[in-house]
């Protein structure tokens, strides 16, 4: 494309860069292609070519037809019906429930046989009987280790709570890289085409003898980059639905045309967002919520110290003879209470772990708010940067480049412009809105992964509430290189 550019520059002298001219414009009479709209039939003469088209997104949603979409807002439904992960959540919170109504339920008693001294013969001496016996628990521990579940539950609901949110945030981000993918489909098309319209107007300069053979190769050897790039986005759409399909818990979905704006509405932050993540994050308050977990244990532990009454009545026929040979002593009352003596075991290896552990919860909670403002402000820096290279492409490079090409399809029409000129300005345009989508696709995506509490990963089981928590997980932040062509 330098040859090309080289041999309609004005530095080669008027006369050779007039017939040049000449040379193209009757080459493209005699099949004509239309720099303005890239997948136009390859036999409308240039004359009637009423305007340039640009790059614009929604083409594909416009194929589709508006009742043909499948929107965010059904995604998400979809989501809350079939993500298998919000169910597990919702089952952790009624076993953390059940945990909390055992604890609290006093022992059972026991009931049993007794017998003593039994023998046959004629005597038929001996007592039996029965008796009930029942453990009385002191120091008010059931109370405690209730409170100890309760804390369980309260866990649980947060973190049914954080996997609302994580998996209403991968959908969202899912759905997003899919929209970006398929905006990026149709670029990547119209710039396999383009090349393919480059290639053929060097194969035309070629037989005019304006270009040679070295020209020509080079050129398709770019369309033959363009067209495998456009068949690899291709497959990326079908990747990332794929992707989208399984967080929403129908891995059969068929790929169809998403619905939305991507270069509207963009999530507005700002670095008070990283604090925000900070201080709200479930992850800050499930690690409160271990913190209290942590101090009920311990007050459950030092309660255990103080020994329980094992209390002990029955009732024994005694067969024992009286003195009237006739009558025997008869039934028999009985009754015994115990107490274990806290001598050598008073708990005290227990109650120095849970002090050990609270000290760990008071400081988990500090690490998880560092840890939090850590990541948060990696993927502010990334939003921030994508937002201004956005914004950038959106209001000085792209503007640019489409008077730049508007300008060069009116000289090409004047006769002042060379063909394959036109076709480079068109290149250079489509792979610039190339860039901007990828842009926009990392301030969708960071953007809602900040707004989400950076709890990305929709597939990821919630912590079960008897286990000890992860409070900081897997974020799994996307960074997307689809800009890149390959």
């Amino acid at each position: 494309m330098n040859t090309i550019r080289e041999c309609f520059s004005l530095a080669r002298g008027p006369i050779r860069t007039a017939s040049v001219l000449l040379l193209a414009a009757s080459v493209n009479a005699q099949q004509p292609q239309m720099p303005g709209k890239a997948m136009q039939h390859e036999h409308q003469a240039p004359d009637q070519v009423q305007g340039v088209e640009f790059p614009r997104f929604g083409r594909a949603q416009m194929k589709a037809g508006t009742a043909n979409l499948f929107t965010l807002e059904r995604a998400l439904e979809t989501a809350r019906q079939a993500n298998p992960t919000l169910r597990q959540a919702e089952a952790g919170i009624r076993a953390a429930e059940a945990r909390a109504r055992q604890a609290g339920l006093y022992p059972n008693p026991t009931i049993g046989y007794s017998g003593d001294e039994i023998r046959g013969g004629e005597t038929r001496a001996g007592k039996q009987g029965f008796f009930v016996e029942q453990t009385i628990v002191t120091g008010g521990k059931l109370s405690r280790a209730r409170e100890v579940f309760r804390r369980e539950t309260t866990l649980a609901q947060i973190e049914a709570e954080e996997q609302k949110i994580r998996v209403e945030t991968a959908v969202r981000i899912a759905f997003y890289r899919v929209l970006a993918a398929q905006e990026l489909a149709d670029v990547r098309a119209d710039l396999a085409q383009i090349a393919m319209e480059s290639l053929d107007t060097e194969r035309r300069l070629q037989n005019a003898g304006q270009a040679d053979e070295t020209e020509v190769l080079t050129t398709e050897l770019e369309a033959r980059r363009m067209k495998l790039s456009a068949r690899m986005m291709e497959n990326t759409l079908r990747e990332e639905w794929r992707a989208l399909a399984s967080v929403l818990g129908h891995p059969e979905l068929p790929l169809q045309t998403v619905g939305g704006d991507l270069d509207r509405g963009w999530p507005e932050l700002d670095e008070q967002q990283v604090e925000a993540v900070a201080r709200q994050s479930p992850a800050t308050r499930i690690a409160a919520s271990t913190a209290d977990g942590a101090n009920a244990q311990l007050a459950r532990a030092e309660r255990e110290k103080l020994p329980d009454i094992v209390a002990r009545a029955g009732l024994d026929y005694n067969h024992e003879p009286l003195a009237n040979p006739l009558l025997t002593t008869g039934w028999q009352w009985n009754a015994q209470l115990a107490v274990e003596l806290p001598l050598f075991d008073r708990n005290q290896g227990n109650i120095a772990a849970a002090r050990s552990d609270l000290e760990r919860a008071r400081e988990e909670k500090q690490r998880v708010a560092l840890t939090l403002r850590e990541r948060a402000s990696t993927a502010f820096d990334e939003y921030a940067n994508a937002r201004l290279s956005a914004l950038e492409y959106r209001d000085s490079i792209l503007p640019l480049a489409k008077r730049s090409y508007g300008l060069m399809f009116e000289r090409y029409g004047e006769m002042l412009a060379a063909f394959p000129r036109v076709i480079e300005s068109k290149r250079q345009l489509f792979e610039l809105q190339s860039e901007y989508i990828s842009a926009l696709e990392t301030v969708w995506t960071t953007g809602l992964s900040l707004q989400g509490f950076l709890l990305t990963d929709g597939l990821e089981a919630p912590t079960e509430p008897g286990e000890m928590d992860r409070t900081i997980r897997e974020t799994n932040l996307p960074t997307p290189e689809r800009g890149r062509l390959p």
